[in-house]
């Protein structure tokens, strides 16, 4: 990087807009996150020793005090694993007063608000504004709405400070970098904003109406982690423990020979009596002169006996040690392959956590080689159960509750129909959906879209309206409750799932990549592929020239969770790993919300040349930067998990309905 130096007064914000380059430093950055405690113990992990007025006074500053009241335990509302149970703008506002309880002298945000919609992000804005007053504040955004209050902004290019002013002084500049990206982000000029914005009230009632909604499945959902509900189904221990002897079969022999150790191990311990009693009549009886002989033969039998129950010993315990290893490693096996079987409602579930799931792996796998490993060699001395054994088996039907359960979708099943000839046609029909852990929140009610074959569909809509719904009922990730989903007039029930999923190409808002190198996770589940298909699908996703640059190309790790990468470089990525596929079906999910403008608009021009490439491909976009979808065939306006607008962008312009509203929260004066 060249020489940079930029100096800020204090109380003063410094807006730093990066055409190129993205910062690695961040006290609130895009990826936020909760821990699957309670919201007092995610603010707390800002300054371990906050007392509560600290923390209130942080979730007042960060404007998430009021919707924390709302909540049925307030501050003891438990947020989920990785604050599932929470919007994206509730969690951004916590992860905000998380950074504020320690009161910074210097707060930096690496793109606070770029996973958020209009709705959620002028509420945070909000809050943010609020945060930087008094403080010196170093912003790193792409969303250039953020920035016309700022006091300086500095444009960055390759490393260096390219322009540097105020909002106002940068747009008079004829030609600028800044001007440009603002103009890039321009959807539509729109002269009546005083009618055509949605008023703050609008918002903050919306909001409060899903906070509202959101208060009772939150307290359901708490009821039922704190409650533990157990299963119902009980094998009983004698069952358990004969089917876990069933599955040691493949070491049947070793068992064999541990058990016969066993039994002469137990039959052998009292044959020291008759050898004590057999010594001391020898001393009491016998005469001095064969007491030596017979103390020596004692002795013998002795010596006999010890080395004997030694053997017989190593015996028991090597051969249940290497059938309870082995038992371990199986159960462990098909417990991992029967999870991998479930549907993602299962995980849903609170019991079911990533913790709880690495517990049960973990310790009841221990559990279980104690009942068949060393404990089946107290059984066949003892022949009774101790407590041990007991909480053994308990361990062991946990363990049969999951092999035996039939998952509502099954990831692993084979059965179903394959189209031949997949057109790309998709029918949402009557579709109603309610999440199995929320029975009480209809998320989809009676949802009809039609998307005919090479349609490029948009979904927009405030958060909680059921976009990213849809793309989870398309991938089977859940069943609808009722209707149907057809694909070619085909029910998506009836066909196999691995097809359906092989049809559809997803690229996600926040991208997941693995601790591979560049090229491993862009063919991720791929065989044999051809550098030069890599190197295609990398330049189409605007990403080949970056990876070129390194110094290891495309052999280049990316680091746990792609660790070593921005937030658009990850994207970018994953945006080739769909690509290189050529799916049917593409499906974007915010695929663009990390990016700046400059490059938004290449992997958008990227998207459209893929449209071009195959005109047969299907488009379903969800996207909350509306300049994103100005050229989709259809664009739909969801609300309340309904179609509340549909038709062409100029349609729905000359309409001046929610989605004109949503044009005017998003333009740029």
């Amino acid at each position: 990087m060249n020489e940079l130096r930029t100096y800020a007064k204090a109380g003063q914000i410094v807006q730093e807009v990066f055409s190129s380059l993205r910062t690695v430093l961040s006290l609130n950055g895009c990826e936020f996150e909760q821990k699957r405690l309670s919201i007092y113990e995610n603010i707390r992990f800002g300054k371990v020793n906050a007392t509560r007025a600290e923390i209130e006074e942080a979730a007042r500053e960060a404007n998430a005090h009021n919707f924390i009241m709302q909540l049925p335990n307030k501050y003891e509302t438990l947020v989920g694993e990785r604050g599932v149970q929470l919007s994206g703008g509730e969690k951004q506002r916590i992860a905000l007063a998380r950074a504020l309880v320690r009161h910074p002298t210097i707060l930096l945000l690496d793109e606070a608000t770029s996973a958020l919609d209009n709705v959620n992000e002028k509420i945070v804005q909000e809050a943010l504004n609020r945060a930087c007053r008094g403080r010196t504040t170093i912003v790193i955004a792409h969303r250039l709405t953020t920035i016309q209050n700022a006091d300086q902004i500095y444009v960055l290019d390759n490393g260096s400070v390219i322009e540097q002013g105020t909002h106002e002084t940068l747009m008079a500049k004829r030609r600028g970098k800044y001007q440009a990206m603002v103009k890039r982000q321009q959807i539509e000029k729109i002269n009546d904003d005083k009618d055509g914005m949605m008023t703050m009230q609008q918002t903050k009632e919306e909001d409060d109406i899903s906070i509202i909604e959101r208060s009772r499945l939150l307290s359901e959902s708490q009821i039922v982690d704190t409650k533990k509900v157990q299963s119902s189904k009980s094998l009983g221990q004698s069952i358990a423990f004969f089917r876990l002897l069933s599955m040691n079969s493949r070491e049947w022999i070793i068992i064999l020979i541990g058990c016969i150790a066993c039994v002469l191990n137990g039959a052998a311990q009292p044959m020291f009596a008759p050898l004590y009693t057999k010594m001391i009549d020898t001393f009491k009886y016998c005469s001095a002169s064969e007491r030596r002989h017979r103390v020596l033969v004692i002795s013998f039998l002795f010596s006999l006996l010890g080395f004997s129950l030694l053997t017989l010993n190593f015996l028991q315990y090597t051969a249940f040690a290497i059938a309870g290893s082995k038992l371990t490693q199986r159960v462990r096996s098909k417990a991992f392959a029967c999870l991998l079987r479930q549907e993602v409602a299962y995980f849903d579930r609170p019991e079911n956590s990533s913790g709880s799931i690495c517990t049960r792996l973990s310790s009841h796998a221990l559990a279980v080689q104690e009942m068949v490993g060393t404990r089946l060699g107290v059984i066949c001395e003892a022949l009774a159960l101790s407590s041990s054994i007991a909480a053994s088996a308990s361990a062991a039907d946990a363990f049969f509750d999951l092999f035996d359960r039939i998952p509502a979708i099954d990831n692993t099943s084979t059965e179903g129909r394959e189209l031949v000839d997949f057109r790309g046609e998709i029918k949402f029909d009557q579709v109603k959906f309610i999440y199995p852990t929320r029975p009480t929140s209809v998320v989809l009610n009676k949802f009809q879209l039609n998307i005919k074959p090479g349609q490029r569909v948009a979904l927009v809509g405030t958060s909680g309206s059921g976009k990213s719904t849809t793309i989870q009922l398309l991938e089977r990730f859940y069943d609808v409750t009722n209707g149907g989903i057809l694909l070619d007039g085909f029910d998506i029930r009836q066909l196999n799932l691995h097809w359906v999923r092989s049809q559809f190409g997803l690229v996600c808002q926040e991208p997941i990549l693995f601790d591979l190198t560049i090229a491993e996770n862009i063919t991720y589940g791929l065989e044999n592929v051809p550098m030069e298909d890599i190197i295609n699908a990398a330049t189409k996703a605007n990403i080949h020239q970056f990876i070129d640059q390194l110094p290891q190309g495309y052999e280049t790790k990316t680091g746990i969770k792609g660790s070593f990468l921005s937030g658009g470089e990850k994207q970018r990525i994953a945006i080739a790993r769909v690509l290189i596929r050529r799916p049917k079906v593409l499906l974007l999910d915010e695929a663009t919300s990390a990016m700046d403008s400059y490059n938004e608009q290449i992997i958008q021009e990227a998207l459209e040349q893929a449209q071009i490439d195959d005109p047969s491909r299907t488009s379903l976009i969800i996207a909350h930067r509306l300049s994103t979808i100005r050229s989709c065939d259809l664009i739909c306006v969801l609300e309340g998990g309904q179609i509340v607008e549909s038709g062409t962008h100029p349609e729905l312009i000359q309409q001046r309905g929610v989605y004109y509203n949503m044009l005017a929260q998003n333009n740029l004066q």
